[in-house]
């Protein structure tokens, strides 16, 4: 896991209509939360709407908030370019959804699954790497993202971010072959 205090990864990736999105796009943001998800997951189909609605809460507040999919869209058609598009309408998605065609931005955070999320501070150091909530697929457990809101929370309140955080669970990163990470297992 990338450890707690790191500064963001430096990253620029092109949005679904051809817009260069970097993290220099988020200076003013008093955070950013940078969240590594995919179309074809139960896992974030889970959470999807949940995920909706966060985005439109906390970029109300003034946060930065983009969504990134590093998964092969070889191995997984569902999760290519054109399929995110229509996924991010569907989903309500007001916040923007990049395709990380090489994967190197994912193995700069050490995103492992998706849906993995990544909160940083006002100056761009790493704060919180944990879940979403204790909601699964089949856990009956409902899906309100207490977790990661409480850290957006403390954050936009210029208070210390819990220590103790529960990483994320949910579907590997599909690497190309020969792309995996060292860190992937």
């Amino acid at each position: 896991m990338l450890p707690l205090g790191t500064h963001a990864p430096d990253f620029s990736l092109k949005e679904l209509g051809g817009q260069p999105v970097t993290l220099r796009s988020f200076a003013d943001a008093p955070a950013l939360l940078v969240m590594f998800i995919c179309n074809h997951c139960p896992f974030v189909k889970h959470v999807r709407d949940e995920l909706a609605r966060l985005g439109r809460d906390y970029q109300a507040r003034g946060v930065g908030v983009v969504a990134i999919s590093a998964n092969d869209a070889e191995q997984k058609p569902e999760d290519s370019p054109e399929r995110m598009r229509e996924e991010a309408r569907a989903a309500g998605y007001t916040f923007p959804y990049l395709h990380d065609e090489t994967q190197e931005v994912a193995k700069a955070y050490r995103a492992a699954c998706t849906p993995d999320f990544f909160l940083f501070d006002g100056d761009r150091k790493l704060v919180y790497r944990g879940q979403l909530d204790g909601s699964r697929p089949g856990n009956d457990v409902p899906v309100t993202g207490v977790d990661l809101r409480t850290a957006l929370d403390a954050v936009l309140a210029g208070e210390e971010v819990p220590r103790n955080q529960t990483p994320s669970i949910g579907c590997n990163i599909k690497w190309r072959p020969g792309n995996e990470p060292d860190y992937a297992g």
